[in-house]
């Protein structure tokens, strides 16, 4: 099994109308085939963190319970899905559609986030010290790596720009806030790749001082430039299905980091 545990399958009337929802974006998508950039995966980053901190409020009971079936894992990412689709085709009809595909992610992002801090208020679990050293951690591995590449392959990293930054960042956020969890914070690793990654650092000598996550942030980063540097080419030939795949990979590292930084700073273990 290489799925994280939790993973839930919603109620029979929620999961049809979830697959319909999802029918439904894709072939509007299909129809429509609006151009993929950089900036729009940029764009996309809010809905990438959106899910996640909607499974945080799921996970914490915070959610109504309409809503709820739409919030368990995996669903939550269809569900967001259906939702930034519609928003994304809404804005191509508006002047400034970036902006506004943006800009409606970061509003959306900001209920489950308001939700998930008032908890953490309540509880007095509020913790936001180490959530916040591994975003720096983070934003400091993500630079280092992104500086890195393009000095030396700076022609790929010019062709992916900001969706290949975005990737890095992604999967050095996703790194630092695992490690930082397991080794300090005492959370576990759901995961199970992950988990085998870490219980192979447990063994070795620098176990003791370095703690077990430092192996999978090496890991992490090194996957994440690496599938950057190999995209980079196909977003060349092919730029919107590239930057399609440069969007999906950076989602599985903002998504899973958001989620840990969230949880993390509103919940103990």
């Amino acid at each position: 099994m290489v799925l994280p545990s939790g993973f839930t399958v919603p109620p029979l009337p929620a999961l049809a109308v979830l697959l319909v929802g999802v029918l439904v974006a894709a072939f509007a998508l299909a129809r429509e085939r609006p151009p993929l950039t950089d900036r729009t995966v940029l764009s996309f980053a809010p809905w990438m963190a959106l899910g996640s901190a909607a499974y945080v409020c799921h996970q914490l009971r915070l959610l109504p319970a309409a809503v709820t079936p739409f919030a368990s894992a995996p669903a939550v990412y269809g569900s967001t899905f259906v939702v930034a689709v519609a928003v994304w085709l809404g804005a191509r009809r508006t002047d400034s559609p970036k902006r506004v595909l943006a800009g409606v992610g970061l509003l959306a992002l900001s209920v489950p986030v308001a939700l998930a801090v008032r908890y953490g208020t309540a509880h007095d679990s509020l913790a936001p010290l180490w959530p916040l050293f591994a975003l720096l951690m983070a934003v400091f591995l993500g630079s280092v790596c992104w500086v890195g590449l393009r000095r030396l392959r700076l022609a790929d990293a010019r062709t992916v720009d900001g969706a290949g930054a975005l990737v890095i960042f992604g999967h050095a956020l996703d790194a630092a806030t695992t490690a930082v969890g397991v080794d300090v914070l005492g959370f576990g690793e759901q995961t199970p790749l992950s988990r085998l990654v870490m219980e192979f650092a447990a063994g070795l000598p620098t176990a003791p001082v370095l703690g077990v996550g430092w192996l999978f942030i090496v890991v992490k980063l090194v996957v994440a430039v690496a599938v950057v540097v190999l995209l980079a080419d196909y977003v060349r030939e092919a730029p919107t299905e590239g930057f399609l795949l440069l969007a999906l990979v950076a989602a599985v590292g903002l998504g899973p980091g958001a989620h840990n930084l969230l949880l993390f700073t509103v919940a103990t273990p």
